[in-house]
């Protein structure tokens, strides 16, 4: 909503021509208008009655024109709910939706995010008005001589090269920029046509490197003292802080950046001929000062406004006093050295303060520099982190991330979601360029049919062999291990690297093993695995895990390059399998079927992964989907009461090392650490309002809803496999009985045959003993 009010009015003989020329702004709703209503003369004259109506009208139009242009910048961005995706890091595009070239949308976490790729307007107080065939908001540009500049540009005068010019939101800051340099003058180059300020050879400020093209704050008690690198020289120059349009009480200072930034935004239709600063109109050629220190002058809608730059100053702010509209020292004592923390610096003399400042001792006053970071936007698949021995973060390739967890559900390195039950020793992750480490997975269908679970993990790393186990069971080289283990072997092995490995516990439970070469396993020593490896990987990988190269779409890989479909992962995951038929806990295996049980009971113990208070509203960024059609497949044949809990905790720790702060989920939904080590039964979730209405476990069950604890299930289960292999058995051994009858009866039948119809004198029995005649 827009109101209009009228402009402020100070004083009433010397400024009344200006009222009158100065019509009224238009403001934001809870902007207040402060001082006196215009007062008019009763004169008769029709200037002074047509005047002010025709002025309300144009302003009443105008603020209709706004409150059109902010209704539909209220519908500018994407709203709804997030869609799903599957192929993790890939462009989708989004058909349908109004504006959709203004969008770029990306599979990110399981959700497609979309974002526009456009400049900030944050700190803009002056807006453009919206155009329908645009898709960025701008900032409002400037006219400079006939020549437009978008906001934020910045360039000088070809004939004085140290005039410059910066364009913010229709204001046009002229100032006069001062050189700096501290390096000797054989280093000193004279400055080149066109340029202003000499410059330094060799990219160095107080004894610190700067990198090219980075600049670097020459005071951190002046930071609009700023140093660049370019072609390994080093210029220092001095600017004026750009006029914002925005008032002082809208302005903020932050404690690390050299100018002032507006804290609003407003839109405003651009009135032809006329400058609209600081909610005020000035009609052009007119002038007017923001302040004591800065004149302006309204041209062709832009405000061009001149103020001085203030002198270098060599003391520091302590030693300032104010002079007019700069600072200026006051005259002290030039003293030889200077003294940090304990200890004393001669003149002239550098040191380190960090990777992103140094300082230099001049006559007696430290001078310290800071290097300055640009901001950063890393892609989905970067994070932003500071090298080591470097000042400024830069975005780095995330480490490969392969999750198995449940009755196995795999996640690969690209993010590709697929389940797999066999029973056997698989190859789960290798470098099959380097050959530089193997991991191999094998499964125990524990007892089941259909369904399997991680057993032990093997790592073969340079001549070591490192078996991790059931209940945190790790042994080297076939010998048991007590933890937290260490071995940061000298020696060196394969490819000049020695072993170098430590397993320690994790406080959230579980083991983390970590090796030389960036390689990390994360096992809780039951269902859940997770390993990473080093972007140096990439496209170097094969195995259950995927090739590491980026995208999803080709994961099912087999070991005989041929790609599978989804429908066909059984004949992938069976390409990668190695150790032989022993290596398998079942004879046959039958994993192609899905289980099926009842809707009801995976809806009751999957339907926390649906609350989003759970785990921290981590759905908002990290899509359950996955984890929920997970938890379904676990329920169904479990055989430890509580295999849905091993979705949950994947979930979970993909939450965590996103950055979610999560909450005790694990006593919330009764899942809690190491319950492979007890029995669970339906009571342990019963009553839990998490997981929803158990009243048909309770009429399934009796009144108790307990079907008893998971060992007599389990030597239910398999008294009736027992039942039935016997009963296998029993018709067995009457086919062997038939058709040991069925020659004797035929014989019989023969006998009596020839009996009935056959002369006795054919009959004559032959001797036992006989040979037959040899043939000639």
């Amino acid at each position: 909503m827009w109101i209009c009010c009228t402009s402020s009015s100070g004083q009433q003989e010397q400024n009344e021509q200006q009222q009158q020329q100065q019509p009224p702004v238009t403001t934001a709703h809870n902007t207040q208008c402060h001082g006196q209503k215009q007062r008019h003369r009763k004169n008769g004259s029709q200037r002074h009655i047509f005047g002010p109506i025709f002025t309300i009208v144009v302003f009443v139009i105008i603020a209709l024109i706004q409150m059109e242009s902010v209704a539909a910048g209220l519908n500018e961005g994407l709203s709804g709910d997030m869609e799903s995706c599957v192929n993790e890091g890939e462009e989708v595009q989004i058909e349908g939706i109004q504006n959709s070239k203004c969008f770029k949308c990306t599979c990110q976490n399981g959700f497609v995010k979309c974002d526009k790729s456009c400049p900030s307007i944050d700190d803009c107080y002056l807006l453009d008005s919206k155009s329908s065939d645009t898709c960025c908001r701008k900032c409002k540009g400037c006219m400079y001589r006939g020549v437009p500049y978008a906001s934020g540009a910045e360039w000088s005068d070809p004939e004085e090269p140290c005039k410059t010019y910066k364009c913010i939101a229709s204001v046009v800051t002229e100032t006069t920029q001062k050189c700096y340099s501290q390096c000797d003058d054989n280093q000193l180059t004279a400055p080149r046509p066109g340029e202003c300020c000499p410059t330094c050879q060799g990219c160095k400020i107080n004894g610190q490197t700067v990198a090219e093209g980075q600049e670097v704050v020459a005071s951190i008690d002046d930071r609009c003292l700023v140093c660049q690198c370019s072609g390994n020289e080093l210029s220092c120059a001095k600017k004026t802080c750009p006029i914002l349009q925005c008032p002082k009480t809208k302005q903020k200072q932050l404690p690390n950046e050299c100018c002032p930034r507006c804290t609003e935004q407003r839109e405003f239709v651009p009135v032809k001929g006329k400058c609209i600063f600081n909610n005020k109109v000035y009609y052009d050629k007119m002038q007017f000062t923001p302040d004591r220190c800065t004149n302006c002058t309204c041209s062709n809608g832009t405000s061009i406004c001149q103020r001085a730059t203030c002198p270098i100053l060599d003391c520091a702010p302590e030693y300032q006093e104010e002079a007019g509209c700069c600072p200026r020292c006051v005259v002290l004592e030039v003293r030889s050295e200077c003294s940090h923390q304990g200890i004393t610096y001669m003149n002239n003399e550098t040191w380190n303060m960090g990777a992103c400042r140094s300082c230099r001792c001049i006559g007696g006053n430290i001078r310290c520099s800071e290097m300055r970071c640009q901001p950063v936007k890393c892609r989905p698949n970067e994070e932003l982190k500071v090298p080591p021995g470097e000042c400024c973060p830069k975005c780095l390739e995330t480490a490969g991330t392969c999750t198995v967890f449940g009755d196995p559900h795999f996640k690969t390195f690209d993010g590709k979601f697929f389940s797999f039950q066999g029973s056997c020793k698989y190859l789960l992750a290798s470098d099959c360029y380097g050959h530089n480490f193997s991991i191999r997975l094998t499964n125990d269908g524990r007892g089941t049919r259909r369904s399997s679970w991680p057993k032990t993990v093997t790592l073969k790393l340079h001549g070591l062999r490192i078996n991790l186990g059931q209940k945190l069971r790790v042994k080297i080289n076939g010998t048991r291990v007590m933890l937290p283990y260490k071995n940061h072997s000298s020696s060196s092995s394969h490819n000049g690297h020695g072993h170098n490995v430590s397993i320690e516990r994790l406080a959230e439970g579980g083991i983390m093993l970590t090796t030389e070469l960036g390689l990390t396993i994360e096992w809780d020593g039951n269902t859940f695995l997770q390993v990473s490896v080093p972007a140096q990987y990439k496209r170097h990988m094969c195995g259950l895990c995927g090739n590491y190269n980026g995208s999803g779409r080709d994961d099912l890989t087999g070991r005989d390059g041929r790609l599978h479909s989804d429908d066909k992962v059984g004949h992938f995951a069976n390409s990668w399998k190695v150790g032989g038929p022993k290596s398998c806990s079942r004879q046959r295996e039958n994993v192609v079927a899905q289980p099926i049980c009842n809707k009801r009971i995976y809806n009751f113990y999957c339907r926390p992964l649906r609350v989003s208070e759970v785990f921290g509203n981590c759905d908002s960024r990290l899509n359950p989907n996955n984890y929920i059609a997970s938890c379904r497949m676990d329920v169904c044949e479990c055989p430890t009461g509580s295999c849905h809990c091993d979705s949950f905790a994947a979930y979970a720790h993909e939450c965590r090392r996103l950055g979610v702060q999560l909450p005790d989920w694990r006593a919330a939904t009764n899942c809690t650490m190491g319950s492979w080590r007890r029995n669970v039964t339906e009571s342990t979730f019963i009553g839990n309002s998490l997981y929803g209405d158990a009243s048909f476990l309770m009429r399934a069950n009796g009144s108790t809803g307990n079907r008893g604890t998971v060992k007599e299930q389990r030597r239910k289960q398999k008294l009736k496999q027992q039942q039935h292999q016997l009963h296998l058995q029993q018709q067995h051994l009457q086919q062997q009985q038939l058709q040991l009858q069925r020659p004797l009866q035929n014989e019989l039948q023969e006998n009596e045959y020839s009996k009935k119809h056959v002369p006795n004198k054919f009959l004559r029995p032959r001797a036992p003993d006989r040979t037959p005649p040899p043939i000639h």
